[in-house]
């Protein structure tokens, strides 16, 4: 339980700390670097962005941001050509960007520093800090022990260097098959941390890379790859998830053999953990492959793409990414702390609609046919600034199915029959009849409205309780509305059992066909954000066009997840 206490004592409007921005300013008040900052957000492009990302990319892009000079690279980890797309390399620039960062002119590649980091392999060879290895994949993997037994040794480490500088310039030109040879660095068998038992630095490959074709088949390995390209940017805080914390002595070790000036510091933060999602690549990859969702951004992704298709605003995001704060504890975060920031953000920006998800036809019977009224609505209750848009009113409207009760329970202050409910922004109706078809199932309302009760005051003085919102039939566009719940429905999906997918929430997704809105969101676009009054935020997504509207539900206006639940 203790995992928990980072979300469960966090409120909504609180913030909590940031170790790592701390950090960088006690360094830069020492003026170590001279005071410099650069820092870099470095993906591998094997799949889109998500919300764990997008801490990683708040706080290397934010502590930039805090410093007068300093700056943020975009660096691409494109070191595994077998996983690696362009497609992915264009929706994480995408998603930089959209979330409000931008790295101006400095977006590098790995690939870039290919040759350099082959050079520095030679070094490390002339230096006998590294040699060719020719043992298999499972003889390698066998010899170097585990967590309770130490590594043996190769057979193939003391190779003399000129041998080592041979091996390594064939393995480039391709004349060895893929897995023939390695490159491993020759650092102790023995270490207790068992990445600095002789770890690979380079390995044949041959696969096509989205930058470099096919002009190499060795390619570097991460680890090896990763500090040198922060030491040739000139990197100052290297700043990564809590896994690579043991890869740290590693990190060190390189830039010890190589010296650079000045020399990246690696600092390890806790990444997000959120309930009812999952933030692994690997098993959001297995959702889309699967067809379990429509793609990487189907808005129940917890990806950027999927998140803004939704209408998650970016500016929600990085409030929430400030108000976790950064830790060196790994936790889980509520998502209701991230569902409050995106509501608390809409409300702001979003202007209000009216919007009848289940339409139910009301026939106003004291109301001529043909005849039209017109009520002025504000375009956001408190922000006078945004102005108006007028609804019609005539005499067949609907309302939601779901605001009619032919058998009301206690405590209902929506329409039943013989009760008043006022109409959004126009009047007072009466309900006098419900009609209903051969199986029983009401297909209409008769009522009557009260002209004395425009805008919805009576002149009477009598008090009407229930608020309900409306559509004129003839002066209204049919929609269609896709209602979005969470994806799964365990809060840590998989923990009771392998498979994480036994969790998915088969609700996740109801499409509504046949919904009515009003006629003013005739011209809106796509990404384009509404609240409709009473149901939600509502964001219209790009499958909209001229032959109909299509909206995407963002979020409630208030947490029903609890009590749909039984909580």
């Amino acid at each position: 339980m203790n995992e928990q206490k980072h979300s469960a004592d966090v409120k909504p409007e609180e913030t909590l700390p940031n170790f790592v921005l701390e950090l960088v300013e006690q360094e830069v008040a020492a003026g170590k670097n001279g005071g410099r900052v650069m820092t870099r957000f470095p993906p591998e492009p094997n799949g889109y962005l998500h919300i764990g990302h997008a801490k990683s990319i708040c706080l290397n892009f934010g502590i930039a941001s805090r410093f007068p000079g300093a700056v943020c690279n975009l660096r691409f980890d494109d070191t595994n050509p077998s996983t690696e797309e362009g497609e992915f390399v264009r929706s994480i620039q995408e998603d930089v960007r959209w979330l409000g960062f931008d790295w101006e002119s400095r977006m590098y590649f790995a690939s870039d520093y290919f040759e350099k980091l082959y050079d520095f392999a030679l070094e490390l060879i002339e230096a006998g800090k590294a040699y060719v290895d020719s043992q298999t994949v499972e003889e390698m993997r066998h010899g170097r022990g585990s967590f309770y037994a130490p590594g043996r040794v190769s057979p193939y480490r003391d190779r003399p260097v000129a041998e080592n500088r041979d091996l390594l310039q064939r393995m480039r030109t391709g004349e060895f098959a893929d897995g023939a040879h390695v490159l491993r660095a020759k650092i102790d068998m023995q270490a207790s941390n068992q990445n600095l038992r002789d770890p690979v630095l380079y390995r044949i490959k041959r696969e096509h890379h989205h930058r470099t074709g096919d002009a190499w088949c060795i390619y570097p390995m991460y680890d090896f790859a990763h500090g040198y390209s922060d030491a040739i940017e000139g990197v100052t805080h290297s700043i990564c998830t809590l896994e690579f914390e043991n890869h740290r002595p590693l990190y060190d070790w390189f830039l010890d053999q190589i010296p650079f000036d000045p020399r990246p510091r690696q600092i390890e933060f806790a990444r997000l953990n959120l309930t009812y999602t999952v933030l692994s690549k690997r098993k959001l990859q297995v959702l889309v492959q699967n067809r379990h969702v429509s793609g990487w951004d189907d808005p129940r992704m917890p990806t950027l793409a999927g998140l803004r298709r939704r209408g998650y605003p970016p500016e929600a995001i990085r409030a929430f990414c400030d108000r976790i704060g950064v830790s060196k504890r790994n936790s889980f975060v509520d998502v209701t702390l991230l569902e409050h920031a995106v509501r608390e953000d809409l409300n702001v920006r979003c202007p209000r609609a009216l919007g009848v998800l289940r339409p139910l036809r009301v026939v106003i019977e004291n109301f001529p046919e043909g005849q039209q009224e017109s009520f002025e609505a504000p375009w956001h209750p408190e922000d006078a600034t945004r102005g108006a848009r007028t609804l019609p009113f005539s005499r067949f409207l609907y309302i939601d199915r779901d605001d009619f009760a032919e058998t009301p329970p206690k405590g209902w202050f929506r329409l039943s029959p013989g009760t008043e409910v006022r109409l959004r922004y126009a009047c007072i109706i009466k309900c006098e009849q419900a009609i209903k078809n051969a199986d029983g199932e009401v297909i209409e309302l008769r009522c009557t409205w009260d002209p004395t009760s425009r805008g919805g005051n009576p002149s009477d003085g009598r008090k009407v309780k229930g608020t309900l919102h409306w559509v004129s039939e003839a002066h209204s566009l049919e929609a269609e509305v896709r209602l979005y719940e969470r994806l799964f429905k365990s809060e840590r999906p998989g923990e009771e059992g392998d498979d994480f997918l036994t969790d998915l929430n088969p609700a996740s997704c109801e499409i509504v066909r046949g919904a009515r809105v009003e006629t003013a969101l005739a011209g809106a676009r796509c990404g384009d954000r509404f609240q409709f009054e009473r149901i939600g935020y509502f964001c219209v997504d790009r499958d909209a066009n001229a032959d109909g509207l299509v909206f995407n539900r963002t979020i409630g206006l208030r947490d029903s997840w609890a009590a749909k639940q039984g909580k």
